[in-house]
């Protein structure tokens, strides 16, 4: 077997549940989010290369969904409208599913997710990744500055407008100061729609 055959069935088995969850917090969307997978992992095989790893073959494939996301949100003058039910609606008994088994066996903390999720969904689409990156993934903002390819300054300024926005919009969320000596002081998001560490294979 190839090495890249290799390294795709490696990530695909052990990370591809990971990514997913990761694309559908960004898109809200399952088959959105199964697209921008695609895409990505296009994006990373579609030629012979050499793969350093999983952790790298990941991080890889996380920012060419990230890339993918933005680009593609650009490229659409409006959001879609969906249909109550489709996977895509946030609040139909599918996107429940998804975020219940990542999130809590709480109702209310569930129901909670659910409506800070909504309101991510409502922003633009970096301030939607600096804020997936920074609060869900628990990336520095120096971390999330080089997954966008953004000047640190440039992502504060994002984070600070999103939390601006979602503090209108989520009343019920407590939102305090990180525990990071190494950051000066920012706004955090308590309540998590996913959670950073999963089992292995599990969603993200």
């Amino acid at each position: 077997m190839s090495s890249w055959k290799s390294a795709l069935d490696a990530l695909v088995r052990e990370r591809g549940a990971a990514l997913f969850g990761y694309a559908y917090v960004l898109t809200g969307d399952a088959d959105a989010a199964e697209d921008l997978l695609q895409d990505a992992l296009v994006r990373a095989f579609r030629r012979t290369r050499r793969h350093d790893g999983l952790d790298a073959t990941h991080a890889y494939v996380k920012r060419a969904i990230t890339t993918a996301f933005i680009d593609g949100t650009r490229r659409k003058a409006v959001r879609p409208q969906r249909a109550d039910g489709d996977p895509g609606d946030i609040h139909s008994p599918t996107a429940h599913a998804h975020l219940k088994t990542v999130h809590s066996d709480h109702a209310h903390d569930v129901a909670q997710a659910l409506d800070l999720h909504a309101a991510i969904l409502t922003l633009p689409p970096r301030e939607r990744a600096c804020v997936v990156l920074r609060y869900l993934e628990d990336l520095p903002v120096a971390g999330v500055a080089a997954q966008l390819g953004l000047a640190t300054g440039t992502v504060k300024r994002y984070l600070s407008d999103a939390v601006a926005t979602l503090r209108t919009r989520c009343a019920d969320v407590d939102f305090s100061p990180p525990h990071d000596p190494a950051e000066e002081p920012h706004e955090h998001l308590n309540v998590r729609v996913v959670s950073r560490s999963t089992p292995q294979g599990g969603p993200a």
